[in-house]
């Protein structure tokens, strides 16, 4: 019989470890039918994030541990554990751990679900894939991102 639940245990879910984050899939857009992702992010020391935005998707980050400064909108802030942001479709946002913090926690939620599948097509490319500017363009509009620049001055 095939249950009608998941249950994902901590350090649980497909896993992918990268130089600058290290992150979890507990709830994947196959668990969902699409409708969201569910994802747990270690942030290491050197994790940053550039400007970007999507336009059909939503991201909700709720940080368990650490503190991350988030921009979004054009607004520099800092959150710490126990805060969220819900940033909606359309919304240019960069992130970056908070100075003095060498690690961070947090949840993260896509709606509709999408960056997980993003993040297994990363895992079987090889640094050549990663160098040829064509193929990385490609992939980000199949999965509605658009970079927009580096982290822009806090």
């Amino acid at each position: 019989m095939t249950k009608r639940y998941s249950f994902v245990p901590p350090q649980g879910g497909l896993n992918y470890d990268w130089s600058a984050d290290h992150t979890f899939v507990k709830v994947s857009a196959d668990d969902t039918g699409g409708m969201y992702t569910l994802m747990e992010d270690n942030l290491k020391a050197n994790f940053q994030l550039g400007l970007h935005l999507h336009k059909f998707h939503a991201e909700t980050f709720y940080v368990l541990a650490g503190e991350i400064d988030f921009y979004v909108d054009g607004d520099w802030m800092t959150a710490t554990a126990g805060a969220c942001l819900h940033i909606p479709p359309g919304v240019p946002h960069a992130c970056v751990l908070a100075d003095g913090t060498s690690d961070a926690r947090m949840l993260m939620i896509f709606q509709p679900s999408g960056f997980d599948q993003f993040l297994a097509e990363l895992a079987k490319m090889t640094e050549a894939d990663f160098a040829d500017q064509a193929k990385m363009t490609a992939l980000n509009k199949k999965y509605d991102i658009i970079n927009i620049g580096e982290l822009p001055p806090r």
